[in-house]
């Protein structure tokens, strides 16, 4: 069946209606495993799958599961046995059913995608992974072949971490679980990189000896030598190098398919569950245009609303779309207690993570829980369709005319208001007066230790992502298209997807993200950049596709995300706690030269507001994490 056959109904959505079956879970597993504690690692993981938890020996392979029950609720437990292979699975995969199609001649027992996955291993073996619509880390104990084969889905929605130690290979769908099993030994080359990226360059980890395996890719452990071969199976350059020409698709077909494809995406999403789904609704379009289209298929579906003291309230323009589709609709006011939780929330990330708007990423996933299992978000819309404001000036060369402009630096006040203007052109010119590698691509993003990075710790692992960006900004690519090749593969997986996973998972409970459904991720690159930014409009296309459904009001709205008070936070709910951590004496001075930590502290250092709080909250995320080792 080819994508073209398959067909979208204006149907209601019930449990009687479809018979597919899913989970969401935590993994782990251990060759040579009989030194570990495996109730210790399972305990680990419950929050993950705190429905059914389950441990499988045999030899020297222990498996072990821990099951959020959303479907097949009965039946639907795990590890599963096949012919010779046995496997257990983080994730969803929303095509099973077509899967099964093309699979027609095998007996099934179940109605479990985890035996369609194993059945299509037996079947295609590593080529599988190219059909499979969904996110997933998975883990398969082949016999025959003597390795267990480890998978992990095109966008990295679903966490996979390893480790080689005392001659046992560790697996785990959290680096806390990990840390469990096994004694760790800090990395501080990749303490460094965090501390200028604001983020673990893919595959570090705070560790030495423990990795991720990288979104997108494979790999086999062999058994007997815990020999590794790993394997990138999904190129998304190669996708935007197909990327079609206005002649070849005009722009209203393009609408149509877009708008065809999000349809498809979004109902996959809502039938693969058992138990009642809902979604994410901000003031944007793209949580709009989920809600506005999954309320076709589940009249009176949920929608969460967040708002927060010290934060833009976008609540009165996730009204408007809630009315409009008569959602049961949850204005959620949120009290944060930052004293009583932060540590908490941050500990659940097992590293450092910086990024402030996981703390009410961890509080809507929480307040949502009371109410359901399932939630749809607009995850991955900015960099499929080009979202953000610094992908406007990599259309029409308008980075190179700024050069014309550095001069200026010197002169101009730093910027205080996040979201003005006058901080997007200042952050323009900087930008202008940067080499085409690691320090533009942060500059336009995390923007942590930018312009101070002789304060900070050299990390020797920078320079393979400093080429890596450079090869990408260097390739035969659009200017625009290189830029989201690199939020694709760099910022949405390293941090985005990573901050959502972690705060719904915490709280059990499952995010599905429609805009990074197969379908879209291979055809969003291959569009026009003029289908995607028009003049200075973001995501032109999906706005387009947004007339037919939202509110006009909505449809301009610029990007905004969770509008975190970071300075607030850092000036007053929590001044005292980061000074007492950040006092002499501290971890971070082994990465940041003292002085300028105690200058940065006193508000010595000439530096935006914003940007001042940023990197104060970059070093207490280190220390926090530090201290809970």
């Amino acid at each position: 069946m080819t994508l073209q056959q398959i067909s979208i109904k204006n149907i209601q959505i019930t449990n009687q209606n479809f018979q597919i079956r899913h989970r969401m879970c935590g993994i782990a597993g251990i060759i040579n495993y009989k030194n570990y504690d495996l109730k210790k690692i399972e305990n680990s993981l419950i929050h993950r799958g705190p429905d059914v938890q389950s441990i499988f020996c045999e030899d020297n392979v222990a498996l072990i599961h821990t099951r959020l029950s959303i479907v097949d609720i009965q039946f639907g437990n795990q590890p599963i046995h096949i012919a010779g292979c046995t496997i257990i699975y983080n994730g969803e995969v929303y095509n099973h059913n077509n899967l099964r199609y093309m699979l027609k001649n095998f007996n099934f027992s179940t109605k479990s995608d985890t035996e369609t996955l194993l059945a299509l291993y037996l079947n295609r073996g590593e080529k599988m992974l190219d059909l499979i619509d969904g996110m997933f880390a998975f883990a398969i104990l082949d016999r025959k072949k003597n390795c267990i084969f480890l998978a992990r889905d095109r966008a990295g929605k679903k966490p996979l971490y390893y480790a080689i130690t005392n001659n046992s290979f560790i697996f785990a769908s959290e680096l806390n679980a990990i840390k469990t099993a096994a004694s760790v030994e800090t990395d501080e080359e990749a303490i460094a990189a965090y501390i200028r990226c604001g983020f673990f360059p893919s595959p570090t980890t705070p560790y030495k000896n423990i990795y991720e395996l990288q979104p997108g890719h494979f790999m086999h452990v062999n058994i007997a030598s815990l020999n590794i071969v790993k394997k990138k199976y999904f190129f998304i350059d190669k996708i935007y190098s197909e990327q079609m020409r206005a002649k070849d698709i005009p722009f209203y077909k393009a609408v149509e398919r877009v708008n065809y494809l999000l349809d498809m995406s979004i109902k996959d999403r809502l039938i693969s569950t058992d138990l009642e789904a809902g979604v994410f609704l901000s003031g944007g379009i793209d949580s709009s245009l989920i809600t506005a289209k999954a309320s076709k298929y589940i009249p009176d579906i949920k929608t969460f609303t967040i708002s927060f003291d010290g934060a833009y309230d976008e609540s009165h323009l996730a009204s408007l779309t809630a009315k409009k589709y008569k959602t049961d609709h949850k204005r959620i006011k949120i009290s944060i207690n930052l004293k009583k939780d932060i540590e908490k929330i941050l500990a659940y990330h097992g590293k450092p993570f910086m990024d402030s708007s996981a703390i009410p990423s961890y509080y809507i996933s929480k307040a949502a829980k009371k109410y359901l299992t399932v939630v749809l978000n607009g995850d991955g819309a900015d960099e499929m369709f080009a979202g953000y404001r610094r992908h406007v000036i990599f259309m029409g060369n308008i980075l190179k005319k700024f050069k014309k402009l550095i001069f200026f630096k010197k002169i101009l006040p730093n910027p205080h208001q996040k979201k003005s203007y006058y901080n997007y052109l200042y952050r323009l010119i900087d930008a202008a007066d940067k080499t085409k590698g690691l320090d533009l691509y942060l500059s336009l993003t995390i923007d942590g230790f930018e312009g101070f990075e002789n304060q900070i710790r050299k990390s020797a692992l920078l320079p393979a992502l400093d080429d890596k960006i450079k090869s990408i900004f260097s390739s035969r690519l659009s200017p625009l298209s290189q830029i989201l090749q690199l939020d694709f593969e760099i910022l949405l997986p390293s941090d985005l997807l990573q901050k959502m996973d972690i705060a719904s998972m915490a709280n059990s409970l499952e995010a599905r993200s429609p805009f990074l459904s197969k379908y879209l991720i291979e055809f969003a690159p291959k569009l026009p950049d003029e289908f995607k930014i028009n003049k200075f409009t973001t995501k032109h296309i999906l706005r387009e596709v947004a007339k037919k459904y939202l509110p006009k009001k909505l449809i301009k709205q610029p990007k905004r995300g969770f509008e975190v008070p970071l300075k607030k936070w850092v000036e007053n709910d929590i001044k005292e706690i980061i000074i007492d951590m950040l006092a002499p004496g501290c971890y971070s001075e082994n990465f940041v030269e003292k002085k300028f930590l105690r200058d940065l502290i006193q508000k010595k250092i000439t530096v935006s507001d914003e940007k001042r709080a940023k990197m104060l909250w970059i070093l207490f995320c280190l220390e926090t994490w530090k201290n809970n080792l």
